[in-house]
């Protein structure tokens, strides 16, 4: 059987953005939402801003925003709230059921900025903040007490922060400028304002870790006893800053290692999972893990993925059962500028643009795949109520090479898909393996920008 690399790309959304393409038919949205339900919607705002961007960062966000460019950024945000909210109709009652903001960094807008977000969510869409699950990102050099009260008191129940490693060399390496004392004392803030779900992201695999480095940044963020920890691995991806860097030392050299950055990511990992595991967390995914006693504030993280999500901001993305949709895409930081100021001009939001239909053999593999991402597994049941078939007979030769390679738990109950240790260590392989001929080849032919 061929070696199979661990970490070919983290599957947060299937299709993948790199699979959206114009709409040239430009859909009205009304049409879109018309026949979906309603009763449940997921809404997420988007925030396409940073203070600084890190090396291994390829999300749809920008340096600084100067010139008000927040201001023309929140005032375009607005319109979109209201051409969607319209589009949605008034035939049946219209109910939100979890909100986020993300970015980028949202805490990188003002307090004043930030009320006007929460505005936005509640009095252009309908979505009330203080009776839903509302999460919010932030970063330590912008989760300032000012900014958190804004958010303790519009109904914020879980703040999410980067941290990714408490090392400072560490952060120097990932090309990510912060130090100890700048995050221990923005993680004393969000305590402070008494938000239930802490979350605090850390990152594997950054150059010069060692397993005692590791533990170091891992028992730094237990101290504060977060009722969420994500562990992800490095990625150094097309386009971003460690990515450049990489290339400037030549094609050999970036190749060179390859395989010794698999093995130390998935040492790293285990180390990692067993501590946290030990120190009483429950595994949720391979990235997610939660204290066991800790309150669970809506939805897993897959969730958000289901039919029946509401994007704001030209870095979102919506999903109706037929169509995925968002603004174009890109990496590059001028690219970024560029679509971030053709959005703050747009007047019309009442259409989409890019995007791409699932139909439903993508349905299908979509479910099966965020399901079994999830450490909890796919309830065989749940498939067949919801598609009428059964996903071994979907999917034998997924699973079956699945199978062969120990991925699957063969001790899970009977009716249960569920993945062993061993295929929650290779998600980030699992999950692309998923991906259907059509969605690999749009992503293959997408040009990078």
């Amino acid at each position: 059987m061929p070696t199979v690399r661990p970490y070919e790309s983290y599957v947060y959304a299937y299709p993948h953005k790199t699979a959206y393409r114009p709409l040239p038919e430009r859909p009205a949205l009304r049409e879109l939402w018309a026949a979906e339900p309603k009763s449940a919607l997921s809404l997420y705002l988007h925030i396409p801003f940073c203070e600084v961007r890190c090396g291994f960062c390829n999300l749809f966000t920008r340096i600084g925003a100067p010139e008000e460019l927040t201001t023309r950024y929140l005032d375009a945000l607005d319109r979109q709230a209201v051409a969607v909210r319209d589009a949605l109709g008034d035939d049946e009652p219209v109910r939100f059921a979890a909100a986020a903001f993300g970015g980028g960094t949202p805490t990188f807008l003002t307090a004043a900025e930030l009320e006007r977000l929460c505005d936005i969510a509640e009095k252009r869409m309908g979505a009330d903040l203080l009776a839903v699950p509302l999460s919010v990102e932030t970063s330590p050099s912008t989760a300032t007490a000012d900014r958190l009260a804004v958010l303790a008191d519009r109904g914020t129940t879980r703040v999410s922060i980067g941290v990714q490693s408490f090392v400072d060399a560490e952060a120097r390496a990932a090309v990510r400028p912060q130090r100890r004392a700048e995050v221990e004392a923005a993680l004393g803030r969000i305590r402070d304002a008494r938000i239930p779900v802490l979350n605090i992201d850390l990152i594997y695999g950054i150059d010069g870790q060692t397993e005692r480095t590791w533990l170091t940044s891992l028992d730094a963020a237990l101290a504060w006893r977060p009722e969420e920890l994500y562990l992800y691995p490095l990625y150094v991806r097309p386009l971003t800053g460690l990515h450049r860097l990489g290339a400037a030392a030549g094609p050999e050299a970036e190749a060179l290692e390859q395989a010794a950055w698999d093995e130390q990511r998935l040492r790293l990992y285990a180390v990692g999972r067993d501590h946290l595991l030990a120190h009483g967390y429950e595994q949720v995914s391979m990235r997610m893990f939660r204290r066991a006693d800790a309150p669970q504030e809506g939805p897993e993280d897959y969730a958000c993925q289901t039919d029946g999500m509401i994007g704001l901001g030209c870095g979102a993305r919506s999903y109706t059962s037929a169509l995925h949709y968002s603004f174009d895409y890109a990496v590059d930081m001028r690219e970024i500028r560029s679509i971030i100021d053709r959005f703050t001009t747009t007047e019309d939001f009442s259409r989409a643009e890019v995007g791409r239909y699932v139909d439903a053999a993508e349905a299908r593999r979509r479910h099966l795949l965020q399901s079994l991402l999830q450490a909890a597994g796919l309830p065989l049941d749940d498939y067949r109520a919801r598609f009428g078939t059964d996903p071994r007979a979907d999917f034998p030769t997924e699973l079956a090479r699945f199978a062969d390679r120990g991925w699957l738990d063969a001790q899970a109950p009977e009716g249960l898909l569920r993945l062993s240790p061993l295929g929650l260590a290779h998600s980030d392989a699992l999950g692309p393996a998923l991906f259907s001929p059509g969605v690999r080849a749009a992503m293959a032919a997408y040009e990078r920008k």
